[in-house]
């Protein structure tokens, strides 16, 4: 046990020490939310450029109630230059585009015949709602056209809000639902891209050992099997490092927005008020937008994500690795690893697209359940789940098969690894891998 705790010591330092690895662990909070102040700039700046449409309505049907500006987005009625002649206008100067409605017999025609022309393909969010402007202008037309009073249909429209519980008692609303999307994918694609990061990692280090052959001295005196291992859980542990300075970091972050934002406890205590008594706390101090979302935040289950995320960290990280440490071992150099690559992100990958595809629209649906209970798929659409709530059994059951399958791995992968570590010059296939799991040498 001391050779390997020697071993797990010797890779857990080797890594901390990495020049990237302080880097990354400091750098890419911060580098996160520069690219989204960056991200959010940039979206504002091009909202902020009005952008000028000009219209000819030869139909008589629009007026300039129809076309009402907005902050981006302003109207110019060129009927009276004609068509022909507002196209050469728009074309030579600094407009971003003209909407030409024609004179026809019928409404149903009439929704079919109306034409944009732009310099540039025009954003899908304009043309949407110039579609939108001409839908209800021709549906009101069409209801005038049956006798019906527009003022008793649109006094009749009643906007409903559905209040959301559980059998507990506890509100769910729309806000949560979507944070709970938004956390649980975040987690789930974390997880993906340390388990490919930190598992080539394991992978380039035997790799690295093995061409310049100091694997044969490390094998004289310790075991294959705990050689890998104590790879597999040195690499680990410097994840975790990299994951709690992160956590530090962010509940820094959190603290500093918690401040600037004015959420203080009294605020924060009515998150867990009733429906009604919570929007009048809402009124009453005021909540802005942030502020609930920072709420709706603090009604997740952080402690129960932040638990099960280590455990699935953990076992997907260690399931993995012993695959990669077996691929590192099986090769000379990092371009024979190619052919091996594939078997074993596919699963990953698939976890990813599994999770955004099943989860997002029904966490407790056969396939995202299926998908969860699988150990390859498990620790990624798993974590996509637990915002949701899962229960206790179906948390141990897809627990229990990913720790079966991981020492199962490993024990497979053990076998490869005490054979190809010191295999050279070849190229190794999948029967050469069959050959070495049988070898009982």
């Amino acid at each position: 046990m001391s050779k390997l705790k020697l071993i797990i010591h010797r890779e857990f330092i080797a890594k901390v020490r990495n020049k990237s690895f302080i880097m990354m662990t400091f750098l890419s909070p911060l580098l996160l939310v520069a690219m989204g102040a960056l991200v959010f700039f940039l979206m504002k700046k091009n909202d902020e450029k009005v952008k000028e449409i000009v219209y000819v309505d030869n139909s008589g049907l629009f007026s300039k109630d129809d076309f009402v500006d907005s902050e981006s987005i302003h109207y110019q009625d060129y009927t009276s230059l004609g068509i022909e002649e507002t196209k050469k206008k728009v074309e030579a100067g600094d407009y971003y585009g003209a909407l030409i409605i024609p004179k026809q017999d019928s409404l149903e025609v009439l929704a079919k015949s109306i034409e944009f022309y732009s310099k540039d393909s025009p954003g899908m969010s304009v043309i949407n709602s110039l579609e939108t402007k001409i839908e209800t202008k021709i549906r009101n037309e069409k209801l005038n056209d049956f006798g019906i009073d527009l003022a008793q249909i649109n006094a009749s429209k009643i906007p409903s809000n559905i209040k959301m519980y559980n059998f507990s008692g506890e509100e769910s609303s729309k806000l949560i639902n979507g944070l709970k999307i938004g956390v649980g994918a975040i987690a789930g694609y974390l997880l993906m891209m340390f388990v490919i990061i930190y598992g080539t990692s394991v992978m380039r280090s035997v790799i690295e050992e093995k061409t310049s052959r100091i694997v044969e001295i490390i094998v004289s005196s310790v075991k294959p099997f705990q050689l890998m291992l104590g790879k597999i859980i040195g690499n680990a542990s410097a994840g975790l490092l990299q994951f709690l300075i992160w956590g530090i970091l962010i509940f820094i972050i959190s603290t500093l927005a918690s401040a600037v934002f004015g959420v203080n406890m009294v605020e924060m205590q009515t998150a867990n008020l009733p429906a009604e008594q919570l929007e009048a706390a809402k009124q009453a101090v005021g909540i802005d937008k942030m502020q609930l979302i920072i709420q709706e935040i603090l009604r997740l289950p952080i402690l129960k994500m932040f638990v099960l995320f280590i455990f699935y960290f953990l076992g997907g990280f260690m399931l993995y690795s012993s695959l990669f440490a077996a691929v590192g071992a099986a090769v000379d150099n990092e371009t024979d690893t190619q052919q091996f690559m594939l078997p074993i992100m596919a699963p990953l990958v698939l976890g990813v697209y599994v999770g955004f595809a099943t989860v997002m629209n029904d966490p407790h649906g056969s396939i995202a359940v299926l998908f969860s209970y699988i150990p390859f798929t498990s620790p990624i659409v798993m974590l996509m789940r637990v915002p949701f709530g899962v229960s206790w059994y179906e948390l141990a059951i897809s627990m229990t098969l990913l720790l079966i399958t991981f020492v199962f791995m490993v024990w497979l992968a053990a076998k490869i690894y005490r054979v190809g570590i010191l295999m050279y010059g070849k190229k190794p296939t999948y029967k050469d891998l069959y050959k070495w799991i049988k070898y009982k040498g």
